[in-house]
């Protein structure tokens, strides 16, 4: 009731547009409740569970001393894997079982929550007296011409007419109040799209480059720790570069997401859209391309292609010579991508959400008001009151520029609760202690820091709701391969049901290690001083390959083509199965609430017997006026008659009278 009760009041004073951003951003923020809860739930079973795990405990036990092979070339020595526990033990938090299953979850819960801010909106669409909006007054506004455009087509009529300045006045006039139905054509446009291509082209090659130097300083910045002498620097170069590295990521996501909306804004300008309705769409669709590949780019780089292009000792992928390209931990790139996840998605939401939400919009009113305090001359007068009036005070405000900020954060952040919500369980509830305070800040804003909006009608939230539904099937299929590629939830199920002899995980490590011969090392890439260069004889890296002793030696082996195959027959099974259960929650909730869809029904009904009744009336007048028009005829037809009978009569009287007088005539 009470939420029912604010979202009147917003209708009523900013318009049905911005109510229905904030009836969505309401329940988007409800809903975000039971996946939190979930989320909690799966994160305690990894707590709970990791002390049983296996694997991590295989990796933790001293006694087993796999001989891993070295980071680097030269500076870097054979260590024991042991060494990497914490990693280990920290990874089963994230990568266990339930993961799946909340995987499945979060897909069904982003269907359910576009159907049910279906049935919301047309909800609010009845009691807002939104259902009646006529079609004329909707294809109005999304067809009457932007001033922009009709200049651009001034411009061309002009141009054709090939006018001279002596009566180009005179005849702009005549164009531009013209009936003729002219259009800008392909050709007219062309320069834009060709702008457009090119330049949304080159920002994400900008965004691509800004990843890959990400990595190149990963790499050098790891090579560089591990030729320093302090041993405390040398066991946590991983910790280091991956904490300054994914700090770098968000600087630049922060500084690029600045740059793309003002980018964004001018492609669409010289784009010249006809109507404010496709501009907008236009704007929106540009701004998520660039925003959603520079805010994921990174943790599209760790998840699918980090350590996936190493190669293998003794033949390694180099970058630049003597870099190697940067591996996995030992525990696998799931931890790494729930931190950049954690950091990145942190990141945005207190510093660019919040604080720029409220800083930006008080920086520019106080600049405003220092400008206006400068330029205009100081009045003397004194009869003036000093307080001043509430238009100065409006006009001091920020200008209202949209609803495309306000809708993009919560887009993009519902892309990071659904994309990777199985490498980090936790998303949800940090989305929603964002969205708690976000309600706030955003009226706040609505109502202090900006001037008041002109109100628009609108069914729907428009564009927005396609992207939230692709978003929604995108996150199934990569959710699918995080958890069949990144993280080794398939690995594992392969070993315990066709490699394990007992059934059990126990051996897992050793299967998943293979050998290479430290002879067959290139030269010059040896461990320099090492301590264990004499007792090593073979050192053991993460990957399914033939021993040194087999035939083809270092070739994928038989373990690799059935984990591959493995792989790919999960995501295509995961897929299919999110695909029709979330196919069939959108066919077993209706679009239309029962109550509203019964009293749209009884409206209808009722609109329709009071027409049935007016039509009743008008044949009943109308067949009333023929009644009294057929009476009026029988009465005019019966004096005829009647006429006609006493005419007759008078004739044969007179007729009798002339024969007797001629009768009388002859006898006299």
């Amino acid at each position: 009731f009470f939420f029912f009760l604010i979202l009147f009041f917003f209708r009523k004073y900013f318009g049905e547009k911005i109510g229905l951003y904030f009836a969505w951003l309401g329940l988007y923020t409800e809903f975000l409740i039971p996946s939190s809860v979930v989320g909690i739930i799966v994160f305690l079973y990894g707590c709970i569970t990791i002390e049983g795990d296996i694997p991590s405990k295989e990796m933790c036990d001293q006694h087993n001393a796999f001989t891993m092979c070295p980071l680097c070339d030269k500076f870097c020595d054979y260590w024991n894997l042991s060494s990497a526990c914490a990693t280990a033990r920290a990874s089963h938090l994230f990568d266990n079982p339930a993961t799946v299953f909340f995987s499945i979850f979060m897909a069904l819960w982003a269907t359910m929550f576009l159907e049910q801010w279906k049935r919301l909106q047309m909800r609010l669409s009845y009691f807002w007296d939104l259902t009646g909006l006529e079609e004329e007054e909707v294809s109005f506004l999304s067809e009457h011409p932007r001033p922009e455009y009709e200049t651009k087509l001034l411009q061309k009529k002009l141009k054709n007419k090939s006018i001279t300045t002596e009566n180009s006045n005179e005849v702009r006039c005549s164009l531009l109040f013209s009936d003729e139905k002219e259009k800008l054509t392909w050709s007219d446009r062309m320069p834009g799209y060709a702008a457009n291509f090119g330049l949304i082209l080159f920002m994400i090659m900008l965004t691509f480059s800004a990843v890959f130097g990400v990595i190149v300083y990963r790499i050098t910045t790891a090579a560089a720790l591990s030729f320093s002498t302090n041993e405390t620097t040398r066991s946590n170069v991983r910790v280091t570069v991956t904490a300054t590295a994914v700090i770098i990521n968000l600087v630049v996501i922060l500084i690029l997401d600045e740059i793309y909306g003002a980018v964004a804004k001018w492609l669409t300008e010289i784009e010249v859209p006809k109507t404010e309705k496709t501009f907008e769409e236009r704007l929106i669709l540009k701004a998520f391309l660039l925003k959603f590949v520079n805010s994921y780019a990174p943790i599209f780089y760790v998840a699918f292609f980090k350590g996936r292009f190493v190669g293998r000792p003794g033949h390694y992928v180099y970058v630049f010579e003597g870099y190697r390209m940067e591996e996995c931990a030992p525990g696998g790139c799931l931890m790494e991508l729930c931190i950049q996840l954690s950091i990145i998605m942190l990141g945005k939401q207190l510093i660019q959400n919040n604080l720029f939400e409220i800083g930006i919009p008080k920086l520019k009113k106080l600049f405003r008001k220092l400008k206006d305090e400068r330029t205009e001359p100081k009045e003397m007068d004194t009869n003036q009151s000093k307080d001043p009036q509430q238009w100065d005070l409006d006009y001091i405000l920020e200008p209202f520029t949209g609803l495309t900020p306000e809708y993009m954060e919560m887009i993009i952040q519902f892309g990071f609760v659904t994309l990777f919500v199985a490498s980090f369980p936790l998303a949800p509830l940090f989305a929603l202690l964002n969205n708690i305070i976000e309600v706030r800040l955003d009226a706040k804003k609505f109502v202090t820091e900006l001037r008041r909006p002109d109100t628009v009608r609108a069914k729907d939230i428009g564009i927005w709701y396609n992207i939230l539904s692709g978003i929604g099937k995108l996150s199934v299929i990569i959710n699918a391969f995080v958890i069949a590629v990144t993280s080794d939830f398939i690995p594992r199920l392969m070993y315990q049901y066709a490699y394990s002899q007992n059934g059990t995980m126990h051996g897992f490590i050793n299967h998943t290690l293979s050998y290479f011969n430290v002879s067959h090392l290139k030269a010059g890439t040896q461990p320099e001083n090492s301590p264990f260069a004499q007792d090593v004889l073979f050192c053991r890296f993460k990957d399914y390959r033939e021993p040194p002793w087999s035939q083809n030696q270092y070739e994928f082996s038989k373990q690799y083509w059935a984990v591959l195959s493995a792989r790919l027959a999960f995501v295509i099974l995961f897929q299919n199965l999110v695909m029709f259960l979330s196919v069939l929650v959108d066919w077993i909730i209706p679009d239309i609430p029962k109550d509203i869809s019964e009293q749209i029904k009884k409206e209808k009904s009722v609109l329709l017997d009071f027409f049935l009744k007016e039509e009743h009336e008008k044949l009943k007048l109308i067949e009333s006026f023929i009644a009294r028009d057929k009476q009026k005829h029988k009465s005019g037809t019966k004096g005829e008659r009647i006429r006609a009978a006493s005419f007759c009569q008078f004739n044969r009287c007179q007729k009798g009278s002339f024969a007797s007088f001629s009768s009388q005539h002859t006898e006299v």
